[in-house]
């Protein structure tokens, strides 16, 4: 293995650091949007230390796409978020490494006039529409989640701002709107659900 050296700027010198053993460069094969595609991913270190970069990147930057988006960088504003394997998944978190083969990626670049992006648009609920993307991604993967367990009902209005905040039983993921379109975005989860629930 090569040992790699990292210079990084620092008020105006310019530090040598050294970040680990280069593993390689590997190829990870998915399913995204429902085709399959391959790409190089770069990954450092080996068995428990291996770190490679965020899927957020590898898609954006081998595959194209546009809606998932860097928010926070830490998994908690959902900008990034997309469904792997059908579960809402932060990708500005998540290594590409971590990703099985074969796995099934669906970004919003892949749905193309799915009810929820024809409410978001028709109700206006995207200010800035930065957040867009969690926004639908995650309530595509609640609701989903919701028919897979049994339940067609239609969530309330109190459920979706549960889900939104993060204060559901099945999960703790957030999603914020920095520009305060809430009430518009709660009105587009729910129309969307009433047409998907039917």
């Amino acid at each position: 293995m090569q040992r790699i050296t990292c210079q990084v700027a620092v008020g105006g010198y310019r530090i040598a650091e050294r970040v680990g053993s280069i593993k390689g460069v590997a190829d990870r094969t998915i399913r995204l949007n429902g085709k399959k595609v391959s790409a190089p991913y770069r990954s450092v270190g080996a068995g428990a230390a291996e770190n490679s970069e965020q899927l957020l990147y590898w898609l954006r930057e081998r595959h194209d796409q546009h809606g998932p988006r860097f928010g926070c960088g830490v998994s908690q504003c959902g900008a990034c978020t997309v469904l792997l394997d059908g579960a809402a998944t932060r990708s500005c978190t998540r290594q590409v490494h971590t990703v099985p083969d074969m796995a099934e990626v669906l970004t919003l670049d892949g749905l193309r006039g799915h009810p929820l992006q024809r409410a978001f648009v028709t109700l206006q609920a995207g200010q800035c529409a930065f957040c867009v993307n969690g926004m639908v991604m995650g309530a595509l993967g609640w609701l989903s989640q919701r028919v897979a367990a049994g339940n067609r009902t239609v969530p309330a209005d109190e459920e979706i701002k549960d889900f939104l905040s993060g204060a559901l039983p099945e999960s703790d993921d957030n999603y914020i709107c920095r520009c305060g379109a809430h009430t518009r975005i709660v009105a587009a989860i729910s129309a969307a659900a009433k047409e998907m629930l039917r």
